[in-house]
């Protein structure tokens, strides 16, 4: 593909620089290609990657296409949705939601099992971008770019997923490592995602007005047989985290007013993003409200 050194003033639009395009029949073959060229990177829906390689933040010499691979025999699961019953090993073990990495938003949000089993995670999916980004961007593509203000990694943190990829299975709680960085090797490929079934949860989040970004957003789970709740920020750091001292208040009383001392103990504006977009005092404030709106819809 050709294409002109960015967005100069004189053209119409954005432009890539070239690149080699591979489409992959296999995981196999496509961990072949990421190792084969350092400089290569996936591509899934695009609709993360291709935004920053027309701004000239991203220069890959190569784009491995993963779309082939969900047609061909044994790559079926990376499209699909299931439910998954209870460990026999480990009866105490909850019901499982597994989701194939290129299982778009829009199907996350319109599916009838993941309506069933955490309807949380079906209204975050449904409050992403807009419809194009819905029908194209991927749930694998959205946790491997970590994208600060995405949605996804509240999700994953809040609900105690588990992140499987093509040789290793990887907590949420040690995936992502900092700003747009995650655990996962250069060549490693996300191929689906496991979600333990709470009992409840729900997502609330203040968006940014154009790109529907996380300013601030907030899930909370409560996981089935068990006091624990989980809490879950993105948009407020540089990669989403957890908030200890509000799920130790929610254990004991899972209140919105309970919240209050949590909260105001766990989110402090120091550790917070400032940016154009709002001040690091608004995303603690904004964290608040959006914590108590989450609490609330649960309930």
């Amino acid at each position: 593909m050709a294409g002109d050194r960015g967005c100069g003033r004189q053209n119409w639009r954005c432009q890539v620089r070239d690149f080699h395009f591979h489409r992959p029949h296999s995981v196999a073959d496509a961990v072949a290609l990421l190792r084969a060229n350092d400089s290569a990177k996936l591509l899934a829906g695009g609709q993360s990657l291709l935004p920053v390689m027309k701004l000239d933040l991203a220069e890959p010499t190569d784009l491995v296409s993963l779309a082939a691979i969900a047609a061909a025999p044994g790559g079926a699961g990376l499209r699909e949705i299931r439910a998954e019953p209870a460990d026999p090993a480990s009866p105490g073990d909850p019901e499982r939601l597994t989701i194939g990495a290129l299982v778009t938003h829009d199907e996350v949000s319109t599916s009838a099992t993941v309506r069933r089993l955490i309807p949380g995670l079906a209204a975050l999916a449904a409050g992403i971008g807009d419809a194009q980004v819905r029908n194209r961007g991927t749930i694998g593509g959205s946790l491997a770019h970590a994208d600060p203000a995405a949605d996804y990694p509240a999700a994953v943190l809040a609900l105690g997923a588990t992140i499987e990829t093509d040789r290793r299975r990887i907590p949420a709680d040690d995936f992502f490592t900092g700003l747009f960085a995650t655990a996962l090797a250069a060549d490693e490929i996300i191929t689906a995602v496991h979600f333990p079934v709470p009992e409840r949860s729900a997502y609330a989040k203040f968006p940014h007005r154009a790109s529907k970004y996380a300013l601030v957003g907030v899930m909370v789970a409560k996981p089935r047989a068990s006091v624990a709740v989980r809490v879950a920020v993105t948009g407020a750091g540089p990669k989403a985290f957890r908030l200890p001292a509000l799920e130790a208040a929610l254990a004991a009383r899972f209140t919105p007013d309970a919240a209050g001392r949590g909260l105001m103990a766990g989110v402090a504006p120091i550790d917070l993003r400032s940016d154009g977009e709002a001040s690091a005092e608004y995303r603690a404030h904004l964290v608040t409200v959006m914590a108590r709106r989450a609490i609330q819809a649960c309930l």
